[in-house]
């Protein structure tokens, strides 16, 4: 499978669409090439100032489900090795992923159109915005097979749902149906399967309608305010916003902002 079978990238008016494309497999991470075609994907949008936005689902049936198990038993790809062969192998592999993500300046949506579970579940935590299929799931299901979150789930999670629900989906690897989802605010919204892509692009194009500049750069800010002191992120604030205010794309919104005024 080559990268461009694996993940299908559709840019229109800014709105980029990536789709997992291995049905059959239920769109799972399970080795090289669909990790590397993940990160290709976000390094080009990253690249591409045109990009605004970006809807990331699954074709099928399935949003990701995951790593594949059966490897887990025979010891391949992931689970190859010696233990310290294994660890190198998540940080250059699998690991890749939410660093992409985290990397991303773009508002990203994840249009969850099936299960997501494990490293699936994970993968929609690295988007900013959930909306979620009637027929979604979601599972911080790796300590039923004897495992940790190794992509970045401990840290993902408990920052889209609060610790305790966190720990909660992590310490039982419980599925969680789209209206529990919902009500874990793990999703902004619930809606019938045939609506999803329409109520993701509908957002998107809510989102693409504003200076990119100023998305990416709000964006930023909201990443390093996880992390950092009120003072840093207020000082950073200043420094985009002086970017911002000199801005081609400030003056045109300020114009058109009076000239609706007066209409």
């Amino acid at each position: 499978m080559t990268d461009q079978e694996f993940v299908v990238f559709k840019q229109q008016d800014g709105i980029v669409t990536l789709t997992l494309n291995a049905p059959d497999a239920r769109n799972a991470l399970t080795g090289p090439e669909q990790w590397d075609a993940v990160v290709a994907a976000c390094e080009r949008v990253q690249r591409d100032p045109s990009v605004k936005v970006v809807i990331l689902t699954g074709a099928g049936s399935a949003f990701c489900a995951g790593g594949n198990v059966k490897d887990f038993r025979d010891k391949r790809g992931l689970a190859a090795g010696t233990g310290m062969e294994v660890k190198e192998a998540y940080r250059n592999g699998i690991q890749r992923i939410p660093l992409a993500f985290y990397r991303l300046d773009v508002p990203t949506i994840a249009a969850v159109n099936g299960p997501a579970i494990g490293a699936g579940c994970d993968l929609a935590c690295m988007a900013d915005i959930r909306i979620a299929s009637e027929k979604a799931l979601f599972a911080e299901s790796f300590v039923k097979l004897g495992l940790i979150p190794g992509d970045g789930g401990a840290w993902l999670l408990q920052r889209v749902v609060g610790y305790a629900r966190a720990a909660e989906m992590s310490f039982t690897g419980d599925a969680l149906d789209a209206r529990q989802a919902l009500e874990a605010g793990l999703v902004s919204r619930v809606v019938a399967p045939e609506n999803l892509l329409d109520e993701a692009l509908a957002l998107a194009r809510r989102i693409a309608a504003n200076p990119g500049q100023a998305l990416r750069m709000t964006k930023r800010l909201m990443r390093e305010a996880q992390t950092s002191r009120l003072d840093t992120v207020l000082e950073l604030s200043a420094a985009y916003q002086a970017l911002t205010h000199t801005s081609a794309e400030h003056d045109a919104a300020v114009a058109a902002f009076l000239d609706r005024k007066k209409g």
